[in-house]
């Protein structure tokens, strides 16, 4: 056994070798946000058993347990386990914008845009479900396979316009009936072109989640002095002689930008989220993941965790 013990060594470091440290770390997230999850099962049609509760005016008397009932005075009926899975399409935002970072040692937008996206994905194949790349044209698989596929597609360069930058929203493609859509990015696009590209989704019946991920910075412009700033995509650039003069306009414009996406989530019927790269990621994962276990049908326009 002892002679076997350097070829197991080894071989367990090549299969770690063969592990994206991101995947690793975005597991690391999941594993910790799951320990505050209580799953994703909820009623439907099924065979599993989950609970017994209390019969309610409604209830179909062919629900009612009368072995269950026996035992006690109050009518139980026998509540089984929704079994679908559910297929989740998942798209981050790579477009220049998503390189920024400020000072401070925070990640940059698109770094932390694609740990979470992995670690959701981890999260959602642990509880059952199919999780694809929107755009990627493979179809939604589960299981570990899942994530490093997952892994290796994001960190390729996606071509996607003849400039050959990635777009800043997400081309539409058909999804079936009461899919579920996650769109990460910064969402700094004109709120008309990016309520054009949700429309798209839920004009076919795609329920979603809009997850904003901004750098402190792009929040407060904390700078002062005399600031260069350098359109990332291309937009010019501008010499501003004393910045703090500027700062209560800026913040009153993307305030008002945020409360514009805020309204086109809740029109959409969607879930919005806000996330700081200076905040941890599980502070946007659990908030996200949780918003993904609530039915389509129930889900109204919130802001949730930064």
């Amino acid at each position: 056994m002892t002679a076997r013990q350097p070829d197991i060594h080894h071989q367990a470091e090549q299969l770690a070798a063969g592990l994206p440290p991101l995947l690793v770390a975005a597991e690391r997230v999941a594993a910790t946000v799951s320990q505050g999850v209580h799953g994703r099962r909820r009623v439907g049609q099924g065979e599993t058993f989950w609970q017994f509760r209390r019969y309610q005016p409604g209830d179909s008397t062919q629900s009612i347990d009368w072995r269950q009932s026996a035992k006690s005075q109050p009518v139980y009926v026998r509540e089984t386990e929704w079994e679908a899975a559910q297929s989740v399409w998942l798209w981050r935002d790579a477009s220049p914008s998503m390189r920024y970072r400020s000072a401070g040692g925070h990640p940059a937008k698109i770094h932390r845009a694609d740990l979470l996206l992995l670690a959701l994905a981890s999260l959602l194949a642990r509880g059952g479900e199919h999780v694809a790349l929107l755009g990627s044209g493979l179809p939604p698989a589960a299981g570990r396979a899942a994530l490093t596929r997952l892994a290796a597609l994001i960190g390729e360069t996606v071509k996607d316009n003849p400039d050959g930058a990635p777009a800043s929203l997400p081309d539409y493609q058909f999804l079936p009936c009461h899919a579920r859509l996650v769109l990460i990015g910064d969402f700094l696009s004109p709120l008309p072109e990016i309520g054009s590209a949700i429309g798209a989704f839920t004009d076919i019946g795609v329920g979603g989640h809009l997850l904003q991920i901004l750098d402190p910075a792009e929040e407060t412009l904390p700078f002062s002095g005399r600031v260069r700033f350098v359109g990332p995509e291309k937009e010019g650039e501008v010499v501003v002689g004393r910045v703090e003069t500027t700062r209560s306009d800026y913040r009153a414009e993307m305030a008002a930008h945020q409360r514009g996406l805020h309204a086109l989530a809740r029109q959409a019927r969607w879930t919005l989220s806000v996330h700081r790269t200076d905040r941890s990621a599980e502070t946007a994962l659990l908030p996200l993941f949780q918003a993904l276990s609530q039915p389509f049908d129930t889900l109204s326009s919130r802001t949730m965790g930064r």
